[in-house]
């Protein structure tokens, strides 16, 4: 008799034991994954795209730089960050003896985030960005220069613009993010330069 009921009782509490463990470790996994409250940090380079350029024959030139993030996860779906950078290499405006310099910029966004596999997420951040940088323009009384007399000096005009993103990172190593991106850092309305900024790169959560 002992037998008996020490058998059910062994096959009850391995029953339960086999219910209850799946759902434990389905907590526990979703509560590793949780990235909320998490911070993070990533360098990016950056390529920097002016559009526009010029009142007659809207000229594009390319010109590069790096970025800085620093940013925390809000929940687990939305972020905010904080990015500084600047340029390296100077855009030469074709057609022209036109220069365009991006000496820094700061930029502030709030942006959703959401994963597509276990290792990707896709994200789309908008905000604000002040953005200091020159024009340079030589020979600047030659015909093909006129259209571009209005740049010369500081730029762009306005240095407060309203930007936006939108992005994939994959993890590639335990919270450390390979991240590609574009969206526009700003758009002069002095002058209608356009510039668009294009960055790969890798950020840490901690």
């Amino acid at each position: 008799m002992n037998k008996v009921v020490r058998t059910s009782l062994l096959a009850a509490l391995l029953t339960a034991t086999l219910m209850i463990n799946p759902a434990a470790f389905a907590q526990e996994s979703a509560a590793s994954d949780s990235r909320e409250d998490l911070h993070y940090v990533g360098l990016l380079a950056t390529t920097f795209n002016h559009r526009s350029i010029g009142e007659i024959t809207n000229e594009a030139a390319w010109g590069t730089g790096g970025t800085l993030i620093v940013g925390g996860h809000i929940t687990d779906l939305f972020h905010a960050e904080l990015r500084a950078g600047g340029g390296f290499k100077d855009a030469e405006v074709p057609n022209s003896d036109l220069t365009l310099t991006v000496d820094y910029f700061a930029s502030w966004y709030i942006g959703m985030h959401h994963p597509i596999t276990d290792y990707a997420n896709i994200y789309g951040q908008f905000g604000f960005s002040y953005i200091s940088g020159e024009a340079e323009l030589r020979n600047s009384e030659a015909d093909r220069n006129r259209q571009f007399q209005t740049l010369e000096g500081e730029f762009p005009d306005s240095g407060f613009s309203v930007s936006w993103l939108a992005g994939l990172d994959f993890e590639v190593m335990t919270n450390t993010f390979l991240v590609f991106e574009g969206g526009k850092l700003f758009e002069d309305t002095g002058t209608e330069v356009n510039t668009f900024q294009f960055s790969g790169g890798l950020r840490y959560e901690f």
